[in-house]
């Protein structure tokens, strides 16, 4: 079967579960290969790759593909197709990861398809668009197709690979150099899980009311041991920061249990947490659109709700 790359993301030598999903999604194509690009490649790594599928490793841990933004990645992964001929190039729909794929469409004279949700045989590509109202198939007629795939559209499915491991080494132009990293600040991480990661999320919306009225659903959050979510509504309005913000503009979340309070269920929302195994909704208006596609509906006042909900969970621990 035709070879596919998979480019790696990785924090701190730790992989990301979008990755996770991209082998899955290439063990249906064809043979998936990882490509991990700067420091931190590890044995656990490996064995987290080789784990979900990866035939080949390709590491290029390099400190200097690090030390610089994007176009690092874009020169190794332009040297990987001019050397071993993939059948596509997959990456994360990630804010970095698709100017990668942009730079290494420009370098390999390629077409480029972002925010894919899915890909068929024949690397068809399907993207939801419009608020997931619309849904289309895309695919790439020239060169190697490079595919953007939004994270958590894609069950991840474990299936052992060989993981044999290949050395790369990338000569970086100067013009890859151009830009450094010049300082890193580590934000300190809280409790909660990584929004994107979490097997539960607790969303508020504009029927919370208030930014200081948010801290039920942080407490509600915080029970559950879940991530806290926001709609666009609330996070535009300056209630809580855009890094929380769910749907088709915010981040794609598709957890075990959506909890949503105090969100009426627009299809920008919905866009981006539908694919969640189990959704509840709390909202005071009973023809609420979100309450056409959840598994559960409350309908009442969520700071009457919320809390009645956070002290029954407490009894139960």
């Amino acid at each position: 079967m035709s070879e596919i790359l998979v480019l790696v993301e990785h924090v701190e030598g730790q992989v990301k579960k979008v990755t996770l999903e991209l082998l899955t999604l290439a063990r249906k194509l064809g043979t998936p290969s990882a490509v991990w690009a700067g420091a931190g490649y590890s044995p656990e790594a490996k064995a987290r790759l080789t784990e979900h599928g990866a035939e080949k490793i390709y590491v290029a841990d390099s400190a200097e593909i690090a030390d610089h933004l994007v176009a690092p990645k874009a020169e190794l992964l332009a040297q990987l197709v001019a050397e071993k001929s993939p059948a596509a190039v997959l990456v994360a729909a990630t804010a970095e990861a698709k100017e990668v794929a942009g730079r290494l469409a420009i370098k390999t004279d390629s077409g480029v398809l972002t925010d894919a949700v899915g890909i068929q045989d024949g690397l068809v590509a399907e993207q939801s668009i419009f608020g997931g109202g619309v849904n289309v198939r895309s695919r790439v007629t020239k060169g190697t197709p490079i595919i953007a795939v939004r994270p958590n559209s894609t069950p991840v499915e474990a299936a052992a690979g060989a993981g044999t491991e290949e050395q790369v080494s990338v000569t970086l132009s100067d013009a890859a150099r151009s830009a450094r990293i010049v300082e890193r600040v580590k934000e300190e991480k809280g409790a909660r899980p990584e929004l994107t990661e979490a097997a539960i999320v607790v969303s508020g919306g504009r029927g919370v009311g208030s930014p200081e009225k948010f801290a039920v659903i942080e407490e509600l959050a915080d029970t559950l041991g879940a991530a806290v979510g926001a709609s666009r509504a609330v996070t535009d309005a300056g209630w809580y920061p855009h890094e929380f913000q769910v749907g088709q503009t915010g981040k794609t979340v598709s957890p075990q249990l959506y909890l949503a309070a105090g969100i009426s269920g627009a299809i920008q929302h919905r866009a981006g947490m539908q694919t969640a195994k189990t959704i509840v909704a709390i909202d005071k208006r009973d023809d609420a659109p979100i309450f056409d596609f959840v598994d559960f509906g409350v309908v009442g006042d969520l700071h009457t709700v919320v809390p009645q909900l956070i002290d029954e969970i407490k009894k139960r621990k």
